[in-house]
């Protein structure tokens, strides 16, 4: 366990270490830092279908970049054969679906739809989780600070600190619950189920009118605070790490180790955590809209 901790803590300062350094020298070699830049998106490869816009940008990069590596390491571990006595890709694995079975799918879903329901929400905890994971390690995707550069300088980014990535996410909860529950009571039998029974006629059109317009913030409320928690992690680390750059001398130094607690911060608990109630919410979600009975 203590070598455990020491390399983390080696990799948690090298890290941030890097992210640190790279911009500094650009910024000692006279290249503006600019940290808005950061989360800037222009597209890397225009790919235009018509009204569809498919451009690989910085966002792509980093979803397609979590796919892969979950797609890599499910298809390692497993192909490597499960043993008895588990090594560490295999405990990975097994910890990580266990808790995505016990800890998502088993306290939100009925029954009648876990098999249904539960490889979407594991999959939804994987995706979310590995973004807001990776997000935290510098890579070369940040702005050119020289002309002649081809690749961008070392910086953080995160796929879920873009609201367009976390709204479509959201959408997919939102069709899947709507599409569960039309499934489980019918079209109108659903939006039956939003005013409870016995409630006086006087003021069933004000609790349908409610009740209606919950569902339609639960789109927008799952999609920003993943949004707006990763966004707000991130910003903080930057804003650190860039009084730092652009200060200098010794007072510039004060910054790294706030940038450094926003860095643990952020990476230990707040990445996990945000995927975590994002999939829990739409196990909530779905596990409500497929009750037989409200």
């Amino acid at each position: 366990m203590t070598s455990v901790l020491r390399r983390i803590r080696i990799w948690l300062l090298v890290a941030l270490g890097t992210s640190l350094a790279v911009p500094a020298f650009a910024s000692a070699e006279g290249a503006a830092f600019d940290p808005a830049e950061e989360f800037a998106t222009s597209a890397w490869v225009d790919l235009n279908l018509g009204f569809i816009d498919l451009s690989i940008n910085k966002a792509v990069f980093y979803m397609l970049a979590s796919s892969l590596i979950i797609c890599v390491f499910g298809i390692v571990v497993v192909r490597g054969g499960m043993k008895m006595k588990p090594g560490k890709g295999q405990n990975v694995l097994e910890m990580t679906y266990e808790f995505a079975e016990q800890q998502v799918a088993e306290v939100t879903l009925p029954a009648r739809v876990f098999k249904k329901w539960f490889p979407y929400l594991a999959t939804l905890f994987l995706f979310v989780a590995v973004n807001n994971l990776i997000s935290f390690i510098p890579l070369p995707t940040a702005p050119h600070t020289d002309t002649f550069q081809v690749v961008g300088d070392l910086g953080l980014y995160a796929a879920t600190a873009n609201i367009n990535v976390t709204f479509a996410l959201a959408l997919m909860t939102f069709v899947a619950f709507l599409w569960e529950g039309f499934g489980t009571h019918g079209f109108i039998g659903y939006f039956k189920t939003l005013v409870p029974a016995g409630a006086s006629k006087g003021i069933v059109p004000f609790i349908f009118a409610l009740e209606l317009l919950s569902q339609v913030l639960r789109l927008i409320s799952l999609s920003v605070r993943l949004f707006a928690n990763m966004l707000a992690g991130h910003l903080l680390i930057i804003m650190a790490a860039g009084f730092s750059i652009l200060v200098g001398s010794l007072l510039g130094v004060l910054g790294i180790p706030f940038a450094l607690f926003f860095y643990v911060f952020e990476w230990v608990l707040v990445a996990g955590l945000q995927a975590f109630i994002f999939a829990l919410l739409s196990g909530i979600y779905i596990g409500y809209a497929a009750q037989e009975s409200h």
